[in-house]
């Protein structure tokens, strides 16, 4: 089922999902069923799987030169939507990237998810590599989530690559998109990326899910100004507690988000990293209750790996 179609049949109750990583190349499924097992009671309609462009590492080779080698530290988001969809019974939204794929790579992907009966994608233009000042695009690649979200879009209507296609089985693919409550850090401002969204809702986007938050009225005022430009998909809040002290640094600053005066100060009072836990904990668990008070149409939880503390929180909102 889509997306959007679990939200029209809860209506108007709040759903959750949850967001795994694949694991790390040489990993197994047992990871992400470790991390899924204790989650699936509160019965997810969909979770999602991220996707990581490949890095580059440079090996020494004999003559004493250095080669350029480009790895995947994280295959396996085709695989694993098959795994977790065959386990569970609920629906994988796979992330595509334009970022280290080519358009015929994403096409390929898509062919291969659609037989798979995979009906959610998840449309991100992606990182930048390490150590590049920008976004770089594969040659032959997307250099916008918009491109990528007409090529889905496309291929939703049965136009293919190869233009000698001329009657191609047409796909059925639900397609959503990121937001970002605080901008997203390239925009000059937030009308700007507040058009950037708009523009990926008209070509073909159907829902948006955000970068997280921690002050909820930044995602309530996001919200209002997209419904004032027109854009009336539903709007999903993506949450991430923070569990430790060197998260009130690193998180600001690899996703561009700011954190309110209150809970740094809750964070400066706790002295113990469990203390530092649980004011995390309670934080995300005050920020759910508010946001499913209002009703939003889902709670999607980035549990990176840590399963025990989503559990706690889900556990207590729910």
């Amino acid at each position: 089922m889509k997306v959007t179609q679990y939200f029209e049949k809860a209506k108007g109750k709040t759903l959750i999902s949850f967001e795994i990583l694949p694991p790390l190349k040489g990993g197994s499924m047992k990871a992400i069923f470790d991390t899924l097992d204790p989650l699936m009671e509160f019965k997810p309609p969909f979770i999602d799987v991220t996707y990581h462009r490949e890095e580059f590492v440079y090996n020494k080779r004999e003559s004493g030169y250095y080669e350029k080698t480009a790895i995947r530290k994280r295959p396996g988001t085709v695989g694993i939507c098959a795994s977790i969809m065959h386990r569970y019974g609920v629906d994988a939204v796979p992330h595509l990237l334009c970022g280290g794929f080519t358009k015929e790579d994403t096409e390929n992907a898509l062919i291969d998810l659609s037989f798979l009966n995979v009906q959610n994608v998840l449309c991100l233009r992606g990182d930048a590599r390490k150590f590049e000042g920008k976004f770089i695009p594969e040659t032959g690649g997307h250099k916008y989530a918009i491109d990528l979200v007409k090529q889905v879009a496309d291929i939703n209507s049965g136009k293919y690559l190869d233009g000698t296609i001329s009657h191609g089985e047409p796909t059925d693919f639900c397609i959503g998109v990121a937001g970002y409550p605080e901008k997203h850090f390239e925009s000059p401002n937030i009308n700007m990326d507040l058009d950037f969204t708009k523009q990926k809702i008209d070509a073909g986007g159907d829902y948006i899910v955000t970068q997280m938050f921690f002050d909820n009225q930044k995602y309530f005022e996001y919200v209002d100004a997209c419904r004032a430009m027109g854009i009336d998909v539903p709007i999903v809040p993506g949450l991430k507690p923070i569990t430790k002290k060197y998260q009130l640094n690193s998180l600001p600053r690899l996703f561009f988000i700011n954190l309110p005066d209150e809970l740094v100060k809750a964070f400066t009072k706790a002295k113990t990293s469990e203390a530092i836990k649980e004011v995390g904990i309670e934080w995300c668990i005050h920020q759910s209750k508010e946001l499913k008070k209002k009703g939003v149409p889902c709670l999607h939880y980035y549990t990176m790996g840590d399963s025990e503390t989503i559990r706690r929180i889900v556990e207590a909102v729910y």
